[in-house]
């Protein structure tokens, strides 16, 4: 198929703030220094594979309604069989048209977004093998590179119990198999990352379950995948995405910190990080600058699926980005931990089932881009600036005289003995949550 999906868009340009063209960036200036690197090197976008090109928008209510002629079985023009192998082709091609006229330098996928599922795994290996030769084509024509792969261990029946946790070991050695396999893809298309997304593992009901069984087996999953990474000499990140219940009842790793607990219990702190994503923050109550702190604080961090959920829905409704309010202290806190190495900025968000035409994708990307482009300018101006990182200092300050304390050179003892003779109570100090949220705010509002 030639790339002629969007006949009628070309090449996103940057026209600035002023620009009234819906097919234009206004902020995203992909060059522009920020930090001492371009826009381009600290936000690392990067294109969803499986919600821009292999989702026709249906739900649990109704079926797709978004122009994807590639996810039909009948070519209505011929009434014939359309073959999945060419179809899976003629998605890429698409894909490959849209990211590059985007100008957005990277892409992710799951191994089935890009091929078709076979009759056995040999057929489903040779499949996916197909389409990623035709991949490193497009990737080497259009210089778009791969952020992460990863294996697709929730859709197929076969995974209804999970995939790692899975009760079957049969079941355990087909994910492992799959993964490898990925992995293996991953390596060969220079992906900068592999990811490993636990769609299914939990469980529904401990009446059913041993729940430290199926954390073993997790652990020596992710393990296995560790030793394979060095085996291959795969030298990307290994990223685990945190996600609270949605689809079982109780998933595993349902966030950053519990991710990190279970790191450390099976050895893999210094192995493997965390891919956050904004919407699964909003899942587990937290903020999305939460997550990426709390990866930062404990030496996790990889990487970011950007997207917006929705307050008064309790589900992954995975929007595009269109706040900067709420995107803002996010990356203050991706810059002030040193911000991304080998992950960035992945839009793994979904058109609304309304937005039909073929270009409601570009205006979905373009506004996501945007405000990232714009939270970006106003963390940079807050972190530059300095007033909030020195009010933050100011409030621990005393700590600078007591490192005697963490340091252990002090006992509880001690310090009930030296309270009971002291004749000082401690003096409280206002936190100042709202002064500081208006100094944002107008950081957010100047800028240009």
């Amino acid at each position: 198929m030639s790339s002629d999906f969007f006949p009628d868009v070309e090449q996103i340009p940057y026209e600035g703030p002023d620009s009234d063209n819906p097919l234009a960036f206004r902020w995203y200036d992909a060059d522009r220094l920020v930090g001492g690197k371009t826009m381009a090197e600290q936000l690392r976008f990067a294109v969803s594979y499986w919600h821009s090109f292999a989702s026709d928008g249906s739900d649990i209510f109704g079926a797709g309604t978004l122009d994807r002629p590639w996810l039909e079985s009948i070519d209505p023009t011929t009434n014939s069989a359309i073959d999945p192998m060419e179809a899976a082709k003629e998605k890429m091609s698409v894909a490959f048209e849209f990211v590059s006229k985007l100008g957005a330098p990277f892409y992710c996928f799951h191994d089935r977004d890009i091929a078709p599922e076979g009759a056995t795994f040999a057929e489903s290996c040779r499949n996916f093998d197909e389409l990623v030769e035709l991949a490193a084509d497009h990737q080497e024509r259009t210089g778009v590179e791969l952020l992460w792969g990863t294996a697709n261990l929730f859709s197929h029946p076969r995974f209804q119990a999970g995939a790692a946790t899975n009760p079957d070991p049969d079941l355990f050695k087909y994910a492992a198999a799959q993964v490898a396999h990925c992995m293996n893809a991953t390596k060969q298309l220079g992906g900068a990352n592999y990811v490993l997304w636990g769609g299914r593992e939990g469980y529904e009901t401990l009446l059913n379950t041993d729940m430290g069984q199926e954390l073993d087996q997790l652990g020596r999953f992710f393990s296995m995948v560790v030793e394979h990474k060095h085996a291959i000499g795969f030298e990307g990140a290994i990223l685990i995405e945190p996600k609270p219940f949605e689809p079982t009842k109780h998933q595993y790793d349902f966030d950053v910190s519990a991710v990190h607990a279970f790191l450390q219990k099976y050895d893999l702190a210094d192995e493997v990080k965390v891919n956050i994503e904004v919407n699964h923050a909003t899942l587990a109550s937290h903020d999305f600058q939460h997550e990426i702190a709390a990866a930062f604080a404990a030496g996790i961090f990889g990487s970011i699926d950007t997207n917006a959920g929705d307050d008064r829905l309790g589900w992954d409704v995975d929007r595009f980005p269109v706040s900067v309010e709420q995107m803002t202290p996010g990356v203050v806190e991706l810059l002030r931990g040193g911000g991304f190495t080998t992950g960035g900025m992945n839009f793994d968000a979904k058109l609304r089932r309304q937005s039909t035409d073929r270009n409601d994708l570009f205006y979905a990307h373009i506004g996501g881009m945007d405000t990232m482009a714009r939270a970006l300018l106003a963390a940079d101006a807050i972190l530059s600036e300095g007033e909030l990182d020195r009010r933050r200092d100011d409030r621990y300050a005393g700590w600078q005289s007591e490192q005697r304390i963490l340091d252990g050179r002090v006992t509880l003892q001690e310090l009930h003995d030296a309270q009971l003779t002291s004749g000082d109570e401690p003096k409280r100090v206002s936190g100042s949550q709202e002064e500081l949220e208006n100094l944002v705010a107008r950081y957010i509002e100047r800028i240009k």
